[in-house]
């Protein structure tokens, strides 16, 4: 029976650090900014101190997150990043063992990868436990018995798509769609629109204060970026009803997730899900409209978690300290 101290969400947006008896220990970027070298590359900054790069270094400085998809296939920055963030939570190498959450679709080939990489920073023993497990027990559902969940978790480089009981993933599902993806389409589209060129932070700036669901939303926000024809700076005000066409789109594809995962379903699990209602969560939950575009895109009532931002890990800290739930679930992964 292994005891377990530190809960690790090592996502496309954030990184999140639980430990049993403490908390949450660190909330930070999952960015590495690196420029060329003699030998290869230097890394300028991690975590935080990468974020307030973005935009504002030289052009041979890359920005970037190491681990895509849930997938570690930038091996050596993954490491680098990994041991930063465990440094400022006085981790002890090679004594304490660690649940390392992951996304549910992933191959034996990435789960290698990330046992790869906590090996290389020197964890004790390490469990891999997909995130949407966490997700369910942060909200306070019950995984391990008959009653079936479905779990919808909206991150900053994909959305986990999974149906839940008896402490397993009946049906589970990766898509390469998350917070990310929505700023780089949102920058696509007022380049195209307004002539506009912006950065991938104020792309995200717009995202979270203005973007919204709602066809009819009248928010808006002031930007300037720069002019594509002139190349000179350019102040343009954004209004909600617009950049709805850049982001609905992505929605639209988990919709169309759910309805497939759902179809594939006997019709008692799919009672259990209507009666449960599906659970959704992940940072960009958040979005303005979410809930009213569901109820009117989806056959299947919804819910929304109050805690979008933390419920995944803040389940995983419930689940240090279930014991025999903790165990039940390692013997079926």
């Amino acid at each position: 029976m292994k005891k377990f101290k530190y809960a690790i969400e090592m996502g496309g947006g954030f990184t999140n650090i639980y430990i049993k008896g403490q908390g949450l220990a660190l909330k930070e970027p999952t960015l590495v900014a690196a420029e060329p070298a003699e030998d290869g590359y230097r890394v300028v900054a991690l975590g935080n101190d990468a974020k307030k790069l973005v935009g504002k270094t030289k052009d041979n400085v890359e920005i970037f997150t190491p681990c895509v998809y849930g997938e570690h296939s930038n091996f050596e920055y993954s490491v680098v990043l990994l041991k930063y963030f465990l440094s400022k939570v006085n981790f002890k190498a090679n004594e304490d063992n660690v649940l390392f959450l992951t996304p549910c679709g992933i191959t034996a080939h990435e789960k290698d990868n990330i046992l790869r990489v906590c090996e290389a920073v020197n964890m004790g023993y390490v469990e891999l436990m997909p995130a949407v497990l966490c997700s369910c027990i942060g909200e306070g559902r019950k995984i391990d018995g008959s009653t079936v969940n479905m779990v919808v978790n909206i991150g900053g480089t994909y959305t986990d798509i999974a149906v839940i009981n008896m402490s397993n993933i009946m049906k589970g599902a990766t898509l390469s769609i998350g917070g990310k993806s929505i700023d780089a389409s949102i920058v696509n589209y007022l380049a195209y629109k307004d002539e506009l060129v912006i950065g991938l932070p104020t792309a995200e700036s717009l995202k979270n204060e203005v973007g919204s669901l709602y066809e009819n939303d009248l928010l808006n926000m002031e930007v300037t970026g720069v002019d594509v024809q002139t190349k000179s700076p350019k102040t343009v005000i954004i209004h909600s009803h617009e950049l709805r066409c850049a982001i609905e789109p992505f929605y639209a594809e988990i919709v169309r997730a759910i309805d497939t995962t759902i179809n594939t379903l006997p019709p008692e699990v799919v009672s259990d899900i209507i009666n449960n209602k599906i659970l959704v969560c992940g940072g960009c939950a958040k979005l303005q409209g979410l809930d009213n575009y569901f109820k009117h895109n989806l056959k299947y009532p919804v819910h929304i978690s109050e805690d979008v931002d933390y419920i995944t890990i803040l389940g995983a800290g419930k689940l240090l300290s279930d014991q025999i739930l903790l165990d039940s679930i390692i013997k079926k992964f």
